[in-house]
């Protein structure tokens, strides 16, 4: 019994110990978090959230409608009134009886509330109850108000729903018992590495939040990230272009050249073998080209989209076309690089030009009418306030852009990983897709200011024209053959804005392609994964829904039937070509200097 006695008072002794070092750690944190805020990057308010003339719409709605129709709105709180007292009379009763279990739980499955504390124990299922009554309650007041723009009333909901998210019980540690067990269990450990990911995260971004998703020291670029083989054969100020060695005897004629965007770096195309859209291309016996954009500091101010089609889309094209000796080739363009080379296309086509003999675009925007769930920030309070911004620093900072992202699918890339990384003391996943999301870039002050302005405000492309190099380009020029492949659930480029802009261009041979999923997972869908089907061969004639409804659907990854569709644009097969075959100087090994933030 004295043995078993003094082992207890051991472990109690030790258990102290422990949590004293790690309050002295917290302490210690604490100082370290209290200097980064101290220096906190300014933000303009402007970018902070929409401007205030939104709310005071909606305030002069709420007004509005509480004069005309109070009884509505009576309604909607005596129903909110009477579900939560009624859940907390419900409660009271079964404590009064002694009967500790949860109450009766009528809300239904939530991703965030998959721990089983929430369901089973009646303070934590009491309170997430409450919080999913206030955010029904919340949404059906924003969503039946009446007397709104639909573009006010749909950004009205966008960033009601993201208070609403923010507000869940699940954020905050002392309403999270997955992040309070965990902390009890590891006698304070977890919250001490948590804070150490939070201060470690604010003193890598100037004191803004912007949460790690994935383990930085897991991946290297070159090392396990874009390592299919290859050669840097060209570059300039712009970009460098990647030649990749063949590996098959035979390749066909034709050469295929993908542009990527530039809101983001290019090895989304080649993360792992296994993944890798380029190593499949590759493989398929095609001579891949691959266009490396520079990531752009404060001396790119001044350029320009035609810059990044005179100096990016024609001179890549013209290299390809050098090196293989081919007077044709083939063209990829990625979300703003495919709307970048419908621009291109139309201008050749105003010159009478004609060097591309197909083009496909992955995920590309050409028709603004409706601009999808992003349109929330591309009204004029968010554009003027970047404008002001990269008047004042010549570029617009990769922060904006992941923010904004990052926003689309907040609970997702936002708060499920700032509980994981700061409440439960988790280190970063090695997820290759999440590093590559946090490895972003910066756009030209004057190319992001025209982008926003002439494309996605003005929609000019799709509707007058837009004035670029000379031309005036318009979207009915487009007139090769082409493929578009858009995603269901693309937070960034809606599938059916995709779907208007290419029944819009003037090409007599047009296929599109429907994947499931979203805008990057519904484009590197590798077929040995059996993940995301396809629909194809809809109604062009009608609607995007129109479309669909008449579509076949078919299982698997849309690369297979993309293949078959390219070798037919794409010659007789010839000996393999590879890098530095034209006898041109290699300028170094793939993924090149500028992927890794050098330019030259």
């Amino acid at each position: 019994m004295a043995t078993g006695h003094s082992d207890k008072s051991t472990d109690v002794t030790e258990v102290s110990e422990k949590m004293a070092e790690n309050i002295k750690k917290l302490e210690e944190l604490s100082e370290r978090l209290v200097k980064v805020l101290s220096n906190k990057r300014t933000v303009p308010g402007a970018l902070q959230g929409p401007g205030s003339d939104l709310y005071m719409k909606a305030a002069t709605a709420w007004m509005a409608e509480m004069m005309s129709n109070p009884s509505k709105l009576l309604e909607h709180q005596i129903s909110y009134w009477g579900k939560s007292l009624t859940h907390y009379v419900e409660a009271q009763h079964k404590l009064a009886r002694g009967d500790f279990s949860a109450p009766e739980d009528r809300s239904g499955d939530d991703r965030r509330f998959s721990d089983p504390m929430w369901a089973e124990h009646p303070f934590f299922n009491y309170l997430k109850q409450q919080y999913l009554f206030n955010a029904h309650a919340m949404t059906e007041a924003v969503d039946k108000l009446e007397g709104l723009d639909p573009a006010d009333r749909k950004r009205l909901n966008y960033f009601s729903q993201q208070i609403v998210d923010m507000m869940s019980p699940t954020n905050f540690l002392g309403t999270n018992p997955e992040a309070l067990s965990r902390a009890v269990e590891t006698e304070g450990q977890s919250l001490v590495d948590g804070l150490e990911n939070l201060v470690r995260d604010l003193e890598a971004n100037d004191g803004e939040l912007v949460v790690t998703l994935a383990d930085k020291d897991a991946f290297e670029v070159g090392g396990n990230l874009a390592t299919t083989p290859g050669k840097v054969v060209y570059r300039n100020r712009m970009f460098e272009l990647i030649q990749y060695t063949p590996t098959t005897e035979q390749v066909h004629k034709t050469p295929l050249l993908i542009f990527p965007p530039w809101i983001n770096k290019f090895y989304i195309l080649d993360l792992k073998d296994k993944n890798s859209l380029v190593k499949w291309i590759v493989d398929q016996g095609y001579t891949l080209f691959v266009v490396s954009w520079v990531n752009p500091d404060e001396s790119y101010a001044d350029v320009s989209l035609g810059d990044y089609i005179e100096e990016g889309f024609l001179e890549a094209i013209a290299q390809v076309k050098e090196i293989t000796g081919e007077p044709k080739i083939n063209a990829v363009g990625y979300c703003i690089a495919g709307t970048t080379l419908s621009l291109t296309l139309s201008l050749l086509e105003k010159r009478g030009e004609k060097p591309i003999n197909s083009a496909t675009f992955f995920t590309t925007l050409t028709d603004f009418s409706d601009r999808g769930e992003v349109g929330v920030f591309l009204e004029d309070d968010f554009v003027d306030g970047i404008e002001r911004e990269v008047e004042r620093t010549g570029v617009l900072d990769s922060f904006y852009m992941s923010r904004t992202f990052s926003f689309l699918r907040s609970n997702d890339l936002i708060y499920q990983p700032a509980i994981r990384s700061y409440m439960m003391g988790q280190t970063p996943p090695a997820f290759d897709l999440l590093y590559w999301n946090g490895d972003g870039t910066n756009l030209p002050g004057k190319m992001a200011v025209e982008y926003l302005r002439g494309l996605c405000q003005d929609d000019k492309f799709a509707t007058e024209g837009i004035e670029i190099l000379g031309e005036t380009l318009k979207i009915g020029d487009v007139k090769v053959p082409l493929m578009a492949i858009a995603c269901e659930t693309d937070h960034i480029a809606n599938w059916k804005s995709s779907f208007r802009g290419i029944q819009k261009m003037g090409s007599r041979s047009k296929t599109f392609v429907l994947s499931e999923s979203g805008h990057i997972a519904g484009i590197i869908n590798p077929p040995s994964k059996k993940k995301y089907g396809h629909y194809v061969n809809g109604d062009w004639s009608g609607t995007p829904e129109d479309w669909q409804a008449a579509a076949e659907f078919h299982e698997g990854s849309w690369w297979g039937r993309w293949g078959e569709w390219l070798s037919k644009k794409s010659g007789k097969k010839i000996a393999a070509r590879a890098p530095g075959d034209d006898g041109r100087e290699i300028l170094g090994d793939a993924p090149g200097t500028y992927v890794k933030g050098h330019k030259k």
